[in-house]
């Protein structure tokens, strides 16, 4: 039987995984190492380093399984629900953990191309669901913009992420609402 198709293979590695969510739940991605996912998960080391040879592999998985949340199914009138969209993903980056796993991702992301790949993908998904919800907004005459898909993420999303990560500062409603009066002119 081969390693991949081994059921105790893939129950220890399904244990791992679990133990690695626990973790980065209740302690942070500074807790995802070899060591500590191994004890939690109650496998040896050897096993988490035959699956994943880096922690970022685990932690990338990790994060990769959950469904990204943020922009997804939007409501009219858009604009109150972008703003929305934005204070929750300024909160939760303003969380050290959560900052500190952006901020590792994306570093990774330089030498790792299955990281890399991801923190794409990940990129792709906010600006496909950006544009669509500016571009409802449009249709429905809420907005006049000829702002495009990739630069209205970066007007939106950008500042957040550098003041949260980067500063390390608070993001108010008055910046978010003034990245949103960035994007086009909205009839309120």
């Amino acid at each position: 039987m081969s390693y991949s198709t081994d059921p105790r293979a893939a129950r220890s590695r399904e244990a791992m995984l679990v133990a690695a969510r626990e973790l980065l739940v209740s302690e942070g991605p500074g807790a995802i190492t070899h060591q500590r996912v191994a004890q939690q998960a109650g496998v040896g080391r050897a096993t988490v380093y035959r699956h994943w040879p880096r922690a970022e592999q685990l932690l990338l998985e990790v994060m990769g399984g959950a469904d990204q949340p943020l922009f997804k199914d939007p409501e009219t009138p858009v604009r109150p629900w972008l703003h929305r969209q934005l204070r929750q993903m300024a909160d939760e980056l303003s969380v050290p953990a959560v900052a500190a796993v952006a901020l590792t991702l994306h570093q990774s992301a330089i030498w790792d191309p299955q990281i890399a790949h991801q923190r794409d993908e990940s990129v792709k998904t906010i600006a496909e669901r950006i544009h669509a919800a500016v571009r409802s907004a449009a249709a429905g005459g809420e907005v006049e913009t000829d702002v495009g898909p990739a630069d209205l993420s970066a007007m939106l999303v950008g500042p957040i992420v550098y003041l949260t990560t980067m500063q390390k500062d608070a993001v108010s409603d008055d910046l978010i609402d003034r990245l949103i009066d960035s994007v086009g002119t909205w009839r309120r």
